[in-house]
Formats: structure tokens, C-alpha cells, sequence
């Protein structure tokens, strides 16, 4: 699955690749890297002409008690086989379908009892386009209109089924007219589930303890290392 991610494009590199203008202080301080599960705000685009701001982890607009924390730790992602049968995404898919730019994505290798992390990122282009779905929810404590949002998932290509190889899944990729396509929502998600070409991705091995530390957001997080027998750790 897919709960880590980077974002370091500028808005001006956003706005020409996804024909969006650009809302006033618009935030595009570099995320090296983020984890889902501290919900944080990601530029998404929408059918709307703007660039917007929203969270990760999609909040329903039906949510009513309790802490929207909670849900959205498990709305994270959202499997494109089942987001329409299930009652957080269902409302969304085909209505409220958007594009998450990421500048790469963390994955994490089971080698015996180890866990060996890896870098995700674009082979011939500055950005991968992941397919989403968004709503907005309103707090009614504060009358604040949140919206947020959740990556969807599918099967994994050769390259993600040797690195994410317990789950065997990966975000879902878009490329050239995809991008419309999905963000219009004028078809079966189920289109979609053919998975990105590997050579397309680059994946790099990265250092854990960067990663595990408690400020990882840090451009040496993307940084290429070497294994134990000086061999790189790059695929494909």
C-alpha cells in the first residue's frame, strides 16, 4: 500500500504539467517525506481550475461522532477492485475523482526478518500522477469544510511485486490522457487496474535509519545507498 510520500515540485512545474492555476499562498515548501498517518496537506487536483489543498485520508462527508482522525487512518488507500462497494469511497468514485502529484513513494522489501526500505520515483518524468478520490466533511464544532482525500491502489507491476513482495500492491499510476479521463470520472474504475509500466519507475535503496527517524522530512531521505557488499541498490 501506499502510506509514504514526497512531494517537492514547485507550483509553478504543477500548474504547467496539470493546466491548474495557482490559488494564493498556495504552500509548496518540499515534503522529502510524509507519512499518511499524520494527515498531512497535499496539493490535489480536481476538476476545479485551481490547485487545491487537501488532507490525506479521506473523511466522508456523512461522518458525523467521534474522531475523524480515526477514519481517515483507514482511508488512507483505497483499492480500486472495491472502492465502489465500500461506504467510505462509494459516494466519491466517478464524482469527486482527483490526481495526487507525488515527486516519489517509500516502499518497504521483506527480505527474512529484515525490512529493507526503497524509493519509488519517476523514470522519464518529474512527477507520477496517482489516481485518488476526495470529499469534504464539515466539523461541526467549528463549521470548517475539510476536504481530504485517499490514493488508490492496485496490483503490483514486476517491479513492485520484487519490493513491496509481502502485499504485492502499488498506487494507481496514471499517464498522458489518463489524467483527464480519471479526473472527469466518466469511466469504470476498473479500467484502471492495469498497473504502471515498471520501466517506468526507478527504485532506489534508501537508508532506514533516515526514515525511522523523528525528523525523516529531510532531502537525504531520497538519497541512493549502497548494500553491505557495495553493490547499488537501485532495480531495474
Amino acid at each position: 500500500m501506499c502510506y509514504s510520500n514526497s512531494s517537492t515540485s514547485t507550483n509553478v512545474s504543477l500548474s504547467q504539467k496539470y493546466g491548474k492555476s495557482i490559488p494564493p499562498d498556495l504552500n509548496e515548501s518540499p515534503v522529502y517525506f510524509a507519512s499518511g498517518f499524520t494527515f498531512p496537506l497535499w496539493r490535489v487536483v480536481t476538476s476545479d481550475k485551481d490547485l487545491r489543498l487537501m488532507q490525506w485520508g479521506l473523511i466522508p462527508s456523512w461522518f458525523k461522532d467521534g474522531d475523524p482522525n480515526k477514519i481517515a487512518a483507514k482511508t488512507l488507500n483505497a483499492k480500486i477492485e472495491t472502492v465502489t462497494e465500500k461506504a467510505s469511497f462509494r459516494s466519491s468514485v466517478g464524482r469527486r475523482n482527483c490526481v495526487i502529484p507525488s515527486s516519489g513513494f517509500f516502499e518497504w522489501q521483506t527480505q527474512g526478518k529484515l525490512k529493507v526500505p526503497y524509493f519509488l520515483k519517476p523514470a522519464n518524468d518529474f512527477i507520477f500522477s496517482m489516481a485518488g478520490i476526495y470529499d469534504e466533511w464539515v466539523d461541526r464544532s467549528t463549521g470548517e469544510i475539510i476536504p481530504s482525500f485517499s490514493i488508490l491502489t492496485c496490483p503490483a507491476n514486476d517491479l513492485m511485486e520484487e519490493i513491496h513482495n509481502s502485499k504485492k500492491r502499488m498506487p494507481v499510476l496514471l499517464n498522458g490522457n489518463q489524467i483527464e479521463t480519471w479526473i472527469q470520472g466518466d469511466i469504470d474504475p476498473l479500467s484502471f487496474i492495469h498497473p504502471f509500466p515498471s520501466d517506468q519507475m526507478n527504485a532506489v535503496r534508501v537508508k532506514k535509519s533516515i526514515l525511522l527517524s523523528l525528523y525523516p522530512n529531510v532531502p537525504e531521505v531520497q538519497e541512493e545507498i549502497s548494500d553491505l557488499n557495495g553493490i547499488q541498490g537501485s532495480l531495474f
